[in-house]
């Protein structure tokens, strides 16, 4: 796979009860330009997520940047 951080990115969007879209609007406020159709490739992990990426997805989802990367289980 591309990345690792599609399954975990869904997983904690999901859990927030968020919408790839809705994920995307938060993202937008927190600085990171990106769409619903680019968190769609990364979910698919069809797309690489660069390490500042990593960073502003976990603060828009509040949680460390260590659980995209790993998970929790």
């Amino acid at each position: 796979p591309a990345n690792i951080v599609g399954p975990q990115l869904r997983r904690l969007r999901q859990r927030a009860g968020l919408t790839q879209e809705g994920l995307a609007a938060r993202c937008q406020l927190t600085g990171l330009d990106i769409s619903r159709g680019t968190l769609s490739q990364i979910e698919a992990q069809l797309r690489c997520v660069i390490d500042e990426e990593v960073v502003l997805l976990a603060n828009t989802l509040k949680v460390s940047p260590l659980e995209l990367l790993i998970g929790k289980k």
